[in-house]
């Protein structure tokens, strides 16, 4: 038994599956979970002192790499200042005007601690506005575990929303109305039927929740037209492509539409916890102490979490996102190219430099086509590149991240370690 094992044994006897988010546990994957201990640059290194190239980055707050010293130096000097005041700090001023630099239609920010936090507090603030009770979401995108967005859909282009997990009450999740992603008919047909009582449409900029699904080319802008002809909001969730496919997000590489709020998380507070949720300041005045509209945290803008993300954003320059494409690009060639070398049906799309290796044929659109994949096939790739010393996230839904630290040496190790995990994925 290694020392891995051994942890994983006594984190189940005091910790909920041994972990504190689910997909740590490795589930999907089957196996021991890595237990981190360190992470420099590319890497990151388990409890058995056995290093990897990192795929996961945090989720991806890792933009920069692990540990970047200038990122690093930041969050000491604050620390050595207090690690949090209860009070107004310059360093959340300064943070939200780099967020508004970015991201000019987030004319006021708000922060709080997690991705979850600010899109809860986005449609509270959008059913505020409105006056009306009922959201839509997309079966398959994922905008943290509030009640009213862990629903799931049923059969059917359009349901009401069920509780998607236990402890979810019916009545929390049937204000939420799910569609599937990219059916425009469905979205026009809730809207024909039910526009005067809809609050807002929330959706992922890029969804990566159920791999990375990529909007069609003018999808985000029809949920913008919806909602504005029907006086709803549009709520776009970058917690986790915002700063990370670009200076501005996936906003910022699309264009033409702009959502009325707008949440980020992971890059802005580089891998401190800190998310923000910002838009038209006449909107974002309906939060208190100014509005009605209550919201409140005690860490929010913790002095450390945005020294963090102030540094992040400003190291985060273009040639950092070029490194970071380049990268991307090149290890969809590789991964590609092994599996068609290996005959495994594939399919790698990307958004940005994210990206998700399906393990079937033909286009994902929908969360339905995610799951129609061979997720025992992508559980032998896994560990087959985890043997070799490379991390991927423990889900065949998931999104890969790379960084601006991921150099030739990594790159090399992942090239060697590919051919195998294909043959891995061929063969039950």
């Amino acid at each position: 038994m290694t020392h891995m094992d051994e942890m994983f044994a006594r984190a189940q006897c005091v910790i909920p599956g041994g972990v504190s988010s689910p997909v740590r546990a490795f589930g999907p994957v089957g196996g021991t979970p890595v237990f981190v201990t360190s992470a420099r640059g590319a890497y990151v290194v388990d409890a058995d002192g056995v290093d990897y190239v990192d795929l996961v980055g945090s989720w991806g707050p890792a933009l920069l790499g692990h540990a970047h010293p200038e990122v690093v130096s930041a969050v000491q000097e604050a620390a050595a200042r207090g690690l949090s005041f209860g009070a107004p700090t310059q360093a959340e001023v300064e943070l939200a005007e780099a967020i508004r630099a970015r991201v000019p239609l987030a004319e006021q920010v708000r922060f709080v601690s997690t991705g979850t936090e600010a899109t809860m507090t986005a449609i509270r603030l959008a059913r505020g506005a409105t006056g009306r009770d009922k959201i839509v979401k997309f079966a398959g995108c994922y905008h943290g575990h509030s009640d009213s967005l862990l629903a799931a859909a049923g059969s059917g282009v359009a349901t009401q929303g069920l509780p998607g997990s236990s402890g979810v009450t019916a009545a929390a999740a049937g204000d939420t109305i799910v569609v599937d992603f990219h059916d425009v008919d469905a979205l026009t047909r809730v809207f024909d039927e039910a526009g005067g009582q809809i609050a807002a449409v929330i959706t992922e900029g890029a969804p990566c929740n159920m791999g990375v699904v990529t909007p069609d080319d003018g999808f985000n802008a029809t949920i913008r037209s919806l909602t504005r002809r029907h006086g709803a909001l549009m709520i776009l969730d970058e917690v986790l492509t915002g700063f990370r496919v670009g200076p501005a997000g996936w906003w910022g590489l699309e264009g033409g539409y702009d959502p009325d709020i707008i949440t980020f998380g992971k890059v802005v507070g580089g891998g401190m916890p800190l998310a923000a949720l910002g838009g038209r300041a006449e909107l974002m005045q309906l939060l208190a102490p100014v509005g009605p509209v209550y919201q409140a945290g005690t860490l929010s803008g913790n002095p450390l979490a945005t020294a963090a993300g102030i540094a992040t954003l400003r190291l985060a320059d273009d040639a950092v996102y070029a490194h970071v494409e380049r990268r991307s690009a090149e290890l969809r060639r590789l991964i590609g190219d092994a599996l068609t070398a290996a005959s495994v049906p594939h399919v790698i799309q990307a958004a940005g430099s994210l990206f998700s290796v399906f393990f079937r044929d033909g286009a994902v659109r929908t969360y339905d086509d995610a799951k129609a994949q061979d997720t025992a096939g992508f559980a032998r790739f896994f560990h087959s590149l985890l043997d070799s010393r490379v991390y991927l996230p423990p889900s065949a839904f998931e999104a890969w991240f790379l960084s601006a630290a991921h150099d030739d040496g990594a790159m090399a190790r992942i090239a060697d370690a590919m051919p195998a995990a294909a043959r891995a994925a061929a063969h039950s």
